[in-house]
């Protein structure tokens, strides 16, 4: 009992602040786990376009790539509703940081839309095969279209935050190498809270992305026989 009064934490409390550092973070954090999100979906799009150049050799890895795209979209769509829901129910810490400029507010809801209509019509389209008597491939290459675009578009208007964030990960990758060749060093890093948390949904949302690939693999049979 006196180690415990001390200040040795109980499993509830060690726990609970666990739990705080994983979702710790605030504004910045989720700043953070949108852009590194972003970049992960960049560098998996650029892939899902080379397999567009060869559909016809390609089409089992264009539905793969496909399916595994949608753990991370989820998690930016989440990210950034998150945002959205923070600041509109009046967060101070969101109020603060203030919302995205005004073109990049307007063109938020087509970006959402666009990636649903997309993502919607490409299930749709791998469960009804080739001979669907519905227009889904055109509205699949109509939506794709849409979508890159408005995309490519978010992600310049954001490209400020990017560039924000490239130099403070490796500020902090820099400190940590120092302390870890100095252990005995009083180094402080900036390291941002929550970077555990943020490292777990990333390797969630892409495993997630992974898992439903593999699950639904029997089905890419309609498209490549």
């Amino acid at each position: 009992m006196a180690e415990h009064g001390h200040g040795r934490l109980g499993p509830d409390r060690a726990g609970g602040r666990g739990s705080a550092r994983l979702l710790a973070g605030g504004t910045d954090g989720n700043e953070r786990l949108t852009v590194l999100t972003g970049g992960l979906l960049v560098v998996l799009t650029a892939a899902l376009g080379v397999t567009i150049i060869r559909i016809g050799q390609l089409m089992w890895l264009h539905l793969f790539l496909g399916l595994v795209l949608i753990g991370p979209v989820a998690l930016k769509l989440t990210s950034t509703g998150y945002r959205f829901v923070r600041y509109y129910t009046h967060d101070p810490a969101y109020r603060r940081k203030g919302p995205p400029f005004p073109l990049l507010r307007g063109l938020a809801p087509l970006v959402v839309l666009s990636t649903i209509a997309l993502f919607a019509t490409g299930l749709a389209l791998l469960f009804a095969g080739r001979n669907t008597g519905l227009p889904l491939g055109m509205l699949h290459k109509v939506s794709f279209i849409i979508w890159i675009t408005l995309t490519a578009l978010h992600v310049l208007g954001h490209l400020p935050e990017i560039l924000r964030a490239v130099p403070r990960a490796r500020q902090t990758r820099s400190a940590l190498l120092a302390i870890s060749a100095e252990p005995d060093s009083q180094l402080v890093t900036r390291t941002p809270a929550g970077a555990g948390g943020r490292t777990v949904a990333l390797g969630l949302s892409l495993i997630a992305g992974l898992l439903l690939a593999l699950a639904l693999i029997g089905q890419f049979s309609i498209w490549t026989h």
